[in-house]
């Protein structure tokens, strides 16, 4: 089949394109640089801009499945400008997806998958939430991901299932959330932040990137929860990771008002506390392969 991705050139976009090219798809994708435009094999560029309402139509030639990952970093400091950003990136361009589409006779679109994140479910230390949770949280990060489902959930009205993949923290070897987190620990700086005591959802990019393939090849719909089975503490992580590198942990915590300082309201991400299965995918007969941190430790870090 012919898939659509945005964000094809980004941490799992670029790892989605080896896997469905593997598979043997023909991957359409959608970049906002003229200079990435592209025709290889099996691969063809086109261009949009949504902050200016541009795209060229031809990317939805022949496509059934449209994967949606474009927006901008979550991992940069978050100005009241920049909050707006990473809004507007991922709203208006699901926007402009829908209102081009919507205009297009006889589309072979069947399936919308859109990224979204564990977010959205509200900080605790004792609920364990799955895809039929309903609480939202009430911060920016679940206005953010709330309005991010809410312009996947149009495409519904043009009778195409609609698939959100709520995904926890992504670790891989280069790029992704790993990286910074090791760097301290390999010069023996690895410490807790606050209790240490905040549970960590997170997942393997082997696996998010097999979760979406699996979820493209039985044509799902719905919601589910891109995160591995095993939910483990900021404490245990980084003693996990320390070992990995036979590194020493006994740095004391550092306190919240200190990374508060530091990166500003961007600081919620090593704070946050909540523990998410993937209760739908295993149901459904998903097999993890790194289903544990440790196991997923010691591949990421040989």
């Amino acid at each position: 089949m012919k898939v659509l991705i945005t964000g094809g050139t980004g941490l799992i976009g670029s790892a989605l394109t080896r896997e469905l090219h593997a598979a043997g798809h023909t991957i359409h994708w959608l970049t906002t640089r003229k200079g990435q435009l592209t025709t290889e094999q099996r691969v063809q560029s086109f261009y949009w801009n949504p902050v200016e309402g541009k795209i060229d139509t031809a990317c939805f030639e022949g496509v059934t499945v449209i994967v949606h990952l474009a927006g901008a970093s979550i991992a940069k400091r978050w100005t009241t400008a920049y909050k707006e950003e990473l809004l507007t990136s991922r709203v208006l361009s699901a926007n402009l997806l829908f209102s081009a589409l919507k205009k297009i006779q006889g589309h072979q679109v069947k399936q919308y998958i859109s990224a979204s994140g564990v977010a959205i479910y509200p900080d605790s230390s004792t609920v364990v939430y799955d895809e039929s949770s309903t609480a939202i949280d009430t911060g920016f990060l679940g206005l953010l991901v709330g309005q991010w489902e809410k312009s996947a959930d149009q495409f519904e009205s043009l009778g195409i299932a609609v698939v959100k993949v709520r995904t926890g923290v992504v670790y891989a070897q280069k790029g992704g959330a790993l990286e910074p987190i090791v760097k301290p620990i390999k010069m023996g700086l690895g410490s807790d932040f606050g209790s240490g005591k905040q549970r960590q959802s997170w997942i393997h990019l082997t696996d998010i990137v097999r979760l979406y393939a699996w979820i493209i090849a039985e044509q799902h719909s719905g919601i589910f929860n891109g995160v591995a089975p095993d939910a483990v503490t900021q404490h245990e992580q980084t003693r996990i990771i320390a070992k990995a590198l036979k590194k020493p942990f006994f740095l004391p915590p550092v306190p919240r008002f200190v990374m508060r300082i530091i990166l500003g309201d961007m600081h919620e991400l090593l704070f946050n506390d909540k523990e998410v299965k993937p209760q739908r995918a295993l149901a459904l007969g998903f097999q993890f392969t790194y289903p544990d941190l440790k196991g997923a430790i010691a591949n990421l870090i040989p």
